[in-house]
């Protein structure tokens, strides 16, 4: 079956006025949900970067988890679809992969995450709120930073598998961090949100200190 085209993908656009914005924020909805779910956090991202451009897309995460790690293949159609999206994005508003960063909230991140396994620096950064990786990746993303940022009470991605997912991160020696809110669940909370932006806002990736 063929990939579909990403020119398809309906998507709710936040845009400043900027000539060349950056960076460029692309939100993924959680399993079940809508772009709309995720207009909160775009509101907040284009509050903090006054000349982001942030694209909310419908669609493109899919079932909430891709089970086993024997059925993980299922979530590589959907990585290809969301890279070509990406591109996509990247060239309408001529964005450096380094300026783009891919946000996801549960089946959002589980994606977003995926993907940066798949496609090491097709996005600078990588936030995951309430998701996890289906596959631990054999080798840490080399120019993609990881945020993780996760509600103590989350049911839905338990809180200790992704303390793990974190843990094996570490291992591989990624540039990765964790954030856990102790009173949240499954929720974008603005408490996350304020922290992922202290995250951009504020980390420098460690690619960049090797490189000094």
């Amino acid at each position: 079956m063929p990939t579909p085209s990403p020119d398809i993908v309906e998507t709710i656009d936040l845009l400043s006025a900027a000539a060349s914005p950056k960076p460029l924020f692309v939100l993924l909805h959680d399993a079940g949900g809508s772009a709309v779910d995720m207009l909160e956090l775009g509101n907040f991202l284009g509050d903090a970067f006054a000349e982001a451009a942030v694209v909310m897309p419908e669609g493109l995460s899919g079932p909430a988890d891709a089970g086993p790690p024997g059925q993980a293949d299922a979530l590589a159609p959907r990585v290809e679809r969301l890279a070509a999206f990406i591109r996509a994005q990247q060239q309408r508003f001529n964005s450096l992969q380094s300026d783009t960063a891919l946000v996801g909230h549960g089946a959002g991140a589980t994606l977003a995450l995926a993907l940066s396994a798949a496609h090491d620096g097709l996005v600078g950064r990588v936030l995951a709120f309430g998701g996890h990786y289906a596959i631990w990746p054999a080798a840490a993303p080399t120019l993609t930073t990881l945020h993780l940022l996760h509600g103590q009470n989350d049911r839905v991605a338990p809180v200790a598998r992704v303390r793990q997912d974190f843990a094996h991160l570490m291992e591989l020696g990624a540039d990765a961090t964790l954030d856990v809110a102790s009173s949240l669940g499954h929720e974008l909370h603005p408490a996350l949100m304020e922290q992922a932006v202290t995250r951009l806002q504020t980390c420098v990736p460690l690619r960049f200190w090797k490189a000094l």
